[in-house]
């Protein structure tokens, strides 16, 4: 039985900002404080932190805490290209955890690209000799594309134990979505929440959405956990816990999660709240994909997207930093836009592409 509320291991406390700076002694206290007040999940990757994230929580398990919980973790999918490369990083997760066996061992990010990858690179029977060996003891995946890749990976593979999805009453009909979370668990599978709160996006409401809240003395943070658990088909809450503070906060609330607890003005409440982010999304983009191709290569509706959540959720230099980033390669930004207004006749919205593509540039590019 998971606990409601798991711990994410990807946002530890650092000294700096630095990302692989991890504070060390803050971040095991934090880590066993959640384990002392029953959280029994704990997700890492190889990643995370730069790899700092698995040797902490190696750390904090020490002194009879591995006994506690179940770990979770991630094989790269992007860095091995044979059996060798994922032994070899396995072993080291092993390595930098202190334990001899993975409880719950996830193929991380899954996308189309990537499951096809892995399936020419036989995962599965690389991945059933580490279940036969017991270095893996549940067998999953972390996903992060649309519903028919979800669906086509789940079906794909018949000893699937479990799945992560990124999931939230803000992307309920994005990536896997409701229809996922219910395909996954009519299939008898365990489903993980990550981003709960849309990588911190709806902890900090713009004026328009807080007003909504705080009219019915409601808790932006605590009602997007409710919202979750609420749910019979989700199995454990993720959240990036990096203060003692937000740790305080949600044990407490998953102290007051259950299925079906939440009521009719509930649900119409955060209705209304979603629906005010939409009317805050200046450019009244769909992400229909009509649009694309671009003959210039523009990927219309990630920069509309990108340029509507950061105004929406006030925050856009969260924007600009993924804008900005390696991610999101410059060749597909607002900057490599011709105006040739191709799309603009395609659009259902109407939008007029060749004028919102460079004020999106502009607010988001660095100088």
């Amino acid at each position: 039985m998971a606990s409601a509320l798991g711990f994410g291991a990807m946002r530890l406390p650092t000294i700096g900002g630095e990302g692989s700076n991890v504070d060390e002694a803050e971040a095991i206290r934090i880590i066993r404080y959640a384990i002392d007040h029953s959280v029994n999940y704990i997700d890492t990757a190889y990643g995370y932190h730069k790899g700092i994230s698995e040797v902490v929580v190696g750390k904090a398990l020490r002194d009879a805490y591995r006994e506690k919980v179940k770990i979770a973790t991630k094989l790269p999918t992007w860095l091995v290209n044979s059996h060798v490369d994922m032994d070899n990083c396995l072993n080291e997760q092993l390595k930098r955890l202190q334990t001899d066996h993975v409880d719950f061992y996830l193929l991380h990010g899954l996308q189309k690209q990537r499951w096809a990858r892995m399936l020419e690179l036989y995962i599965f029977d690389w991945a059933e000799k580490a279940i036969s060996e017991g270095k893996i003891i549940n067998l999953g995946f972390s996903f992060h594309d649309e519903y028919e890749v979800f669906t086509n990976i789940l079906d794909g593979y018949e000893r699937w134990t479990f799945c992560q999805i990124q999931y939230n009453y803000e992307n309920e009909n994005m990536q896997a979505g409701t229809k996922g979370l219910k395909y996954a668990a009519n299939k008898g599978l365990a489903v993980v929440i990550m981003e709960p709160l849309l990588g911190g996006y709806l902890t900090r409401p713009p004026d328009g959405v807080k007003s909504i809240w705080q009219s019915a003395n409601r808790d932006p943070v605590d009602m997007a956990l409710q919202w979750l658990w609420d749910k019979p088909e989700v199995s454990v809450v993720l959240s990036g816990m990096s203060a003692i503070k937000e740790v305080q906060q949600n044990v407490e609330s998953a102290s007051r999660s259950g299925v079906g607890t939440l009521t009719n003005g509930d649900m119409e409440l955060v209705s209304r709240v979603h629906n005010k982010y939409k009317e805050l999304r200046p450019i009244p983009c769909t992400k229909c994909g009509y649009c694309m191709p671009c003959p210039n290569g523009v990927d219309i509706p990630s920069n509309f997207d990108t340029y509507n959540l950061g105004m929406a959720y006030n925050k856009l230099e969260m924007s600009r930093e993924f804008y900005n980033s390696k991610f999101f390669p410059e060749e597909k930004r607002a900057s490599a836009c011709k105006a040739c207004k191709t799309c603009e006749d395609k659009c259902p919205q109407h939008i007029i592409v060749s004028e919102w593509m460079p004020k999106v540039h502009k607010e988001l590019v660095y100088e």
